[in-house]
C-alpha cells in the first residue's frame, strides 16, 4: 500500500476522491514574466506587430487553456470555472521591459483552481512569446507563480 495520495492499493496513478469534500468559493492568482527588448515593446505600444495585439490573443488563448487544464495535467479534475481574468502590465527593466501578466481564476466547487491559474499564465506568456517572435527572439519567459489562493480545505495563501 501506498502513501501517495495520487496511487491506488495497486500502486498505479488515480484520481483523489473529492465526493465527500465541501463546496466552497475558491480563487487563485497566478503570475509569469516575460523579459522583452525595448524594441519589442515599442513595436507593441505602436501597433507595429504583424500577427496583431499580442495581448489580446495571450489573454483569449489563457483563458482557454484555464478551461483545458484537466485535459493536459493528468490528476486534475475538471471543474466549472466561473471566473478568468488577466492582467498586463509593463515594467521597465535593466535590459529593457518585464511583462508582468496575472491571471485570476474563481469558482465554487471542491477542490481548487490554482492548476488553472498556473496554466492560464503559462499559456498565456508562450502566446505572446509566439505573436513577438518574429521582432524579438530573445525574449525570456521568467518566473511563474501561485501569488495567492483562497477556499478550501488547506485555507488560503499568499506568496512572499
Amino acid at each position: 500500500m501506498s502513501d501517495f495520495t495520487h496511487w491506488n492499493e495497486e500502486g498505479r496513478p488515480k484520481m483523489v476522491d473529492i465526493s465527500q469534500k465541501d463546496v466552497t468559493t475558491r480563487t487563485a492568482i497566478a503570475q509569469s514574466t516575460i523579459a522583452l527588448s525595448t524594441k519589442l515593446y515599442d513595436a507593441i505600444q505602436n501597433g507595429l506587430i504583424k500577427k496583431g495585439d499580442p495581448l489580446q490573443v495571450a489573454q483569449i488563448a489563457g483563458i482557454m487553456a484555464a478551461k483545458k487544464t484537466a485535459d493536459i495535467i493528468p490528476m486534475c479534475h475538471p471543474i466549472i470555472l466561473q471566473g478568468i481574468d488577466f492582467t498586463f502590465n509593463y515594467q521597465k527593466s535593466e535590459n529593457g521591459y518585464d511583462l508582468i501578466i496575472q491571471a485570476t481564476i474563481k469558482c465554487s466547487g471542491k477542490t481548487g483552481v490554482e492548476m488553472e491559474a498556473l496554466t492560464a499564465v503559462s499559456v498565456a506568456a508562450l502566446t505572446f512569446y509566439d505573436m513577438c517572435k518574429a521582432v524579438d527572439k530573445t525574449m525570456v519567459i521568467k518566473e511563474t507563480f501561485l501569488v495567492q489562493k483562497t477556499g478550501g480545505k488547506s485555507g488560503d495563501f499568499f506568496h512572499k
